[in-house]
């Protein structure tokens, strides 16, 4: 079956799908996006996932591009038009289409595509098993990193040097030597007296959905959290590393830069949290 694609007020075949030359997401990244995981039927954190959108609208100033309900419905059709059971829906909304211009048009209306795949959870579990190598790389973003924008250039190339390097994320790091977070993903680490530890989301990263959604599985499990700055060095001698997002819930990190974390191995803190996570996350029939 062919995948369908919501674009701006129509469904249509992925593979014919298309917006104007002149929208401001291509033209300037001038536009912000969400993915939430679609697992066993449901929109995994739908509710937050689009409480992060509409922050990230405001922050651009940019409209809603129809009212949340009815977004709500497109992310729900889209879903099930592609019969995704488990997988990724995608929103993306720009300023939308006008003559390349650096200042904000007037009376244009917000562009909006929404789109969704199949992705086989098996493959995330088989990757979990052994977890994953992580290299670090200077911070070089722009400083409003908590808006989810479409501008995700640094995003990309730290993330090809990433596997060019043999790994599969990377951390950026700040001038102090501290971790910030991952190119598509929120960093943490499990320290030897067992705290999880990641950083403030007041500023500098992203408030990742998952994120929040595990401080309520780690209360759920007994476990203690600290939002606070961590070194690598300090990563490099943790108990347990992991990063988290839609794409990945909780994946544990087995190497940074090439140096083991512990033994070598996933965590047992960390494969804890992703187990867990399903059962707490919020959840929307799709």
């Amino acid at each position: 079956m062919p995948r369908i694609a919501y674009v701006n007020g129509r469904y249509v075949a992925h593979a014919d799908a298309a917006v104007h030359i002149e929208d401001r997401g291509y033209q300037f990244a001038d536009g912000v996006y969400e993915v939430c995981e679609v697992a066993r039927g449901y929109i995994v954190d739908m509710k937050r996932h689009l409480d992060r959108l509409g922050r990230s609208l405001k922050e651009l100033r940019i409209a809603w591009p129809m009212a949340r309900k009815a977004l709500e419905i497109v992310l729900r059709e889209v879903v099930n038009r592609n019969r995704v059971v488990n997988g990724l829906v995608y929103v993306q909304v720009t300023r939308g289409v006008a003559g390349r211009d650096f200042l904000f048009p007037a009376d244009t209306k917000p562009a909006l595509v929404v789109t969704a795949k199949k992705v086989d959870p098996a493959l995330g579990a088989k990757r979990a098993e052994s977890g994953i190598n992580v290299i670090t790389v200077p911070e070089n973003r722009w400083d409003r990193v908590d808006i989810k924008s479409v501008g995700l250039l640094p995003n990309v190339l730290a993330k090809q040097k990433a596997k060019e390097a043999g790994a599969q994320e990377a951390w950026f790091v700040d001038e102090d030597g501290n971790v910030k977070e991952g190119g598509s993903s929120n960093a943490w680490i499990v320290t030897k007296d067992g705290f999880l530890i990641t950083r403030p989301a007041e500023h500098g990263i992203l408030r990742g959905i998952t994120r929040t959604t595990l401080f309520e599985v780690a209360a759920k499990l007994g476990l203690k959290i600290e939002e606070r700055s961590f070194s690598i060095a300090e990563a490099k001698a943790a108990r347990e590393a992991f990063i988290s997002s839609a794409t990945t819930i909780a994946m544990p990190v087995v190497a940074i830069d090439g140096a083991p974390i512990a033994n070598g191995h996933p965590g047992s803190v960390t494969l804890t949290l992703r187990q867990a996570f399903f059962d707490v996350a919020e959840k929307t029939q799709a």
